[in-house]
């Protein structure tokens, strides 16, 4: 009886919160620069925290700030938002097979907060997960999020109008900040970023400039899936005859 209450407590809706404090706090330094860049992109704070509220991705935000600022339209906004996220059909089957069975709607509910850190945080815990457990982690992420972008564009308001202006170039740093531990670590990283960079300049010139990045992202995305197991044979052709010689 004793080690069931255990369990029980160690997947309430409390322990969840416990174990989605340290998400929470790794959200507080992102999201204010996220409140910061709406902010100096033109968004007012209710704008910024009403993203948040609703898209609650990271990556995809930033990428939809800096479409604003090229004057994208909506749609176009919203496919590349569909493309970024789209990792996450993956995410949620895998922690469906995790999570004890539940009303769908209960599951669809946290399916919307379902990011990187927390389905790591759920999908790693011991044994079958339940359903209030993956809310706590959920709620605690949520709320430091939408907090904290509401905070970083009250931040940006306060900065002078010149000193606002001069830091758009935030978005773009930020952009490659990210990007660079991939490069070093993957050379695939490199040659999707270069190849579709290249693409992107050449349709900015024949087609607005959403719909040229989501061409371009597409389109490196499927060269890349086609040249990599062709890469990948030659090189285990290479090593056996490399073998095969000795």
């Amino acid at each position: 009886m004793k080690a069931a209450v255990t369990l029980t407590t160690n997947h309430s809706f409390a322990a969840g919160m416990k174990d989605g404090t340290t998400i929470a706090l790794g959200y507080f330094p992102a999201a204010i620069t996220f409140g910061f860049i709406a902010q100096t992109t033109g968004l007012t704070v209710q704008e910024t925290m009403l993203m948040s509220l609703l898209v609650f991705a990271g990556a995809a935000q930033y990428m939809a700030l800096s479409l604003l600022a090229a004057g994208t339209g909506a749609i176009e906004i919203i496919f590349t938002t569909f493309i970024v996220n789209i990792r996450h059909f993956l995410m949620s089957a895998s922690l469906n097979e995790k999570a004890v069975q539940d009303h769908p709607l209960k599951k669809a509910g946290y399916a919307f907060g379902l990011t990187d850190e927390v389905f790591a945080v759920a999908s790693t815990k011991e044994g079958t997960v339940h359903t209030g457990y993956v809310y706590g982690v959920f709620f605690i992420s949520y709320a430091s999020w939408v907090i904290h972008s509401g905070v970083g564009h009250a931040v940006g308001q306060l900065l002078p109008e010149m000193l606002q202006q001069s830091l758009a170039f935030a978005l773009y740093a930020l952009f490659i900040a990210l990007l660079a531990p991939s490069l070093k670590k993957h050379r695939k990283i490199f040659f999707l970023a270069a190849l579709a960079a290249v693409l992107n300049s050449v349709f900015a010139f024949i087609m607005a400039e959403g719909w040229a990045i989501i061409l371009a992202t597409l389109i490196a995305a499927t060269v890349l899936e086609f040249i990599e197991p062709l890469n990948n044979k030659y090189n285990d052709a290479d090593q056996k005859n490399g073998v095969e010689r000795k």
